[in-house]
C-alpha cells in the first residue's frame, strides 16, 4: 500500500473516532418516569426508533423490552435474531436467560414463607440446614436477610474444586454473592421438601400469571430460547444445565419479568409492610467495588443500597429498585419507580448488551441512573468499543497509533475501562492474534499500570508467543503489585524451571 493511501485512511481513521466518540443519541426523554403521556403512540415510535438504532449501532443480535407505565405494560417489544446463524427471529415469547434477574424473583417468594411463619429473616440458616460449612462459626451468622442483602461474607462463587469459605464478618459489609442465594436456596428446598422450580411455580409464576418462566432446562422451551452471543458475535450453545439455581437459573420473558416487577410495586402477594421492608435500604453500597470481598477501606455510595433481593436507588427522579444480569452471551437490566409506577425491564441476548442499556432506560424513563456508574457499564461508543473496528479497517499498528494520538489529544474525555481491555486483548489471545493481542494488553498496561491483572494478562500474552523473559518479567510485576496473585505465582514456577 503506498504512504499516501495510508496517510488518507488514517486521517479518515482519526475523524472517525473523533466524531464517534462525540455522537451522542438524541432522544427527548421525559422530566420524570411518571409523566402523563401526552402522544401515546409517537412515544413509543420514538423509543422504538431509539432501541433499533442503538440495537445496529450496539451490536446486539436480538432484544426484547416490556416498558411499564401507569402500573401496567405501556408497551412491548421484540425484534432482532435469536440466533445470527439461524436467522430466527426474536419474538414477544422469546425466551432469554435473566441471569441474576432470578435472584429478586427468589426473594420475593422468600418474604411470602417469611410472612406466613415459614421462615425468619433473622435466624442463622445453620438452624435450619446445620454443617453447611466446616469449623466456622461465622456460619451460625448468616440469616436469610444477610443473603438476600449480600452481606454474607461469602465470595461470588467458590473456586472450581475448592471448599467454600467466609471470607470476612457476616453483616460487616456488602459484597455481592451467588454463592449466598444457593445457601438460602437449599434452606428453603428442605424446608418445603420441594425442588426450587417447584417452588418458584407455587410462589410465584402460578399467582402472577408467569407462564413463560423456568428455572429449570425443560427441553419443550428450546425452541422459544434465544442464543447468546459472544463480543464477536458468535452464538454460544443453549444451556441446557438441569440444576436450578436461584442466583442465576431462571428463563423468561421481559413481559412475564414484569408482571413480578408490577406486582412488587402494588404489593401483589405481599403485605405493604412486608413490601417496605425489601425496598428499605439494609446495607450502603460501596462505590468502589461490586464484589468486595477483598476490599478493606470502603466509600459508601450516598444514592446506592441494597435491600431485600432488590438494589436501591435515590436519585433526583425518586426512588427507584433495581437489578442486572450478566451470563454468558446474556445480559438484562430492570428498574422501577414504585411511587411513579413506571419502569422497564430489558433482555439482551449479547456479551454488548450493556453497552446500550443505559441509552435505551433514558430514552424509556429520562434522567441518569447511579446505578449504570456503580456496574460500570461500557458503553456501545466508548474508545475500547471502537478499537476493534480500527483493527479490522486499518490493522493492528496503525489503529494503536491513531488511538493513542486520540488518547494524548483529549485525556479528560477519553475514558477507557479496564475489563473492556482486558476482554478485548483476550478475544485476540483466544483467536490465535496473538501480536493484535499484545499490543491490546500493553495498551491496558499504559492506561492501568498499578494493576496486577493487566500484567497478567500480558504475560500469558508474551508466553503464548514464545518470548519467555518478557513473560517473566511481566509476571513477576504482577505478583510484586499483588502478591496474593497465585496465577502469576504458578505461571513464575513453570516459566523459570524451563
Amino acid at each position: 500500500m503506498n504512504l499516501n493511501k495510508v496517510s488518507l485512511i488514517a486521517c479518515v481513521l482519526i475523524l472517525s473516532l473523533a466524531l464517534a466518540g462525540a455522537a451522542q443519541h438524541k432522544t427527548q426523554p421525559p422530566a420524570r418516569p411518571g409523566h402523563t403521556i401526552a402522544d401515546p403512540q409517537r412515544d413509543i415510535l420514538g423509543l422504538s426508533g431509539t432501541v433499533s438504532q442503538l440495537m445496529s449501532e450496539g451490536e446486539v443480535p436480538g432484544l426484547s423490552i416490556a416498558w411499564i407505565r401507569d402500573g401496567k405494560v405501556h408497551w412491548a417489544s421484540a425484534r432482532g435474531v435469536k440466533n445470527t446463524e439461524t436467522k430466527e427471529i426474536v419474538d414477544l415469547r422469546t425466551m432469554f436467560e435473566a441471569a441474576s434477574l432470578s435472584k429478586p424473583v427468589f426473594a420475593y417468594a422468600v418474604l411470602k414463607m417469611v410472612e406466613r411463619g415459614e421462615l425468619d429473616l433473622d435466624t442463622p440458616l445453620s438452624k435450619y440446614l446445620p454443617a453447611y460449612i466446616e469449623n466456622d462459626e461465622r456460619l451460625n451468622l448468616i440469616t436469610a436477610r444477610r443473603v438476600l442483602s449480600h452481606t454474607t461474607g461469602f465470595p461470588n462463587w467458590r473456586p472450581d474444586g475448592k471448599p467454600l469459605q467466609i471470607m470476612f464478618t457476616p453483616g460487616e459489609r456488602f459484597s455481592y454473592s451467588g454463592e449466598g442465594f444457593v445457601y438460602l436456596q437449599k434452606v428453603v428446598e428442605r424446608l418445603t421438601g420441594q425442588p426450587l422450580d417447584a417452588v418458584m411455580r407455587k410462589e410465584v409464576f402460578v399467582p402472577l400469571g408467569m407462564k413463560d418462566s423456568t428455572y429449570v432446562w425443560q427441553e419443550r422451551i428450546a425452541p422459544q430460547m434465544a442464543s447468546g452471543h459472544s463480543q464477536f458475535g458468535k452464538p454460544f450453545p443453549l444451556y441446557r444445565g438441569q440444576a436450578a439455581n436461584a442466583a442465576s437459573s431462571l428463563r423468561t420473558t421481559p413481559s412475564d419479568y414484569a408482571k413480578f416487577v408490577i406486582a412488587v410495586m402494588n404489593g401483589t402477594g405481599l403485605k405493604e409492610a412486608t413490601v417496605r421492608q425489601m425496598l428499605t435500604p439494609q446495607v450502603k453500597l460501596d462505590e468502589g467495588c461490586v464484589i468486595c470481598v477483598g476490599r478493606k477501606e470502603l466509600k459508601p455510595s450516598e444514592s446506592l443500597a441494597w435491600g431485600l433481593g432488590v438494589g436501591l436507588q435515590h436519585s433526583a427522579q425518586g426512588d427507584a429498585f433495581w437489578h442486572w444480569g450478566d451470563n454468558s452471551g446474556f445480559k438484562d437490566f430492570v428498574i422501577a419507580f414504585p411511587e411513579q409506577r413506571a419502569g422497564v425491564v430489558i433482555f439482551t441476548n449479547s456479551d454488548y448488551g450493556p453497552g446500550i442499556i443505559p441509552e435505551i432506560v433514558k430514552a424509556a424513563l429520562g434522567g441518569d441512573q447511579p446505578a449504570f456508574a456503580w456496574l460500570n457499564f461500557e458503553p456501545y461508543n466508548s474508545p475500547a468499543r471502537r478499537l476493534p473496528k480500527a483493527i479490522a479497517q486499518v490493522g493492528i499498528e496503525a489503529a494503536i497509533r491513531q488511538f493513542r494520538q486520540e488518547w494524548r489529544q483529549h485525556p479528560d474525555t477519553f475514558k477507557l475501562n479496564e475489563g473492556t481491555i482486558n476482554s478485548l486483548g483476550y478475544r485476540y489471545l483466544r483467536s490465535k492474534k496473538v501480536k493484535e493481542a499484545i499490543e491490546v494488553f500493553k495498551l491496558n498496561v499504559e492506561a492501568f499500570p498499578n494493576s496486577s491483572n493487566v500484567y497478567d494478562s500480558l504475560g500469558e500474552a508474551y508466553m503464548e508467543n514464545g518470548d519467555k523473559e518478557l513473560a517473566i518479567q511481566n509476571y513477576k510485576k504482577s505478583v510484586e503489585l499483588n502478591p496474593n496473585n497465585q496465577n502469576g505465582i504458578e505461571m513464575l514456577k513453570k516459566l523459570e524451571q524451563k
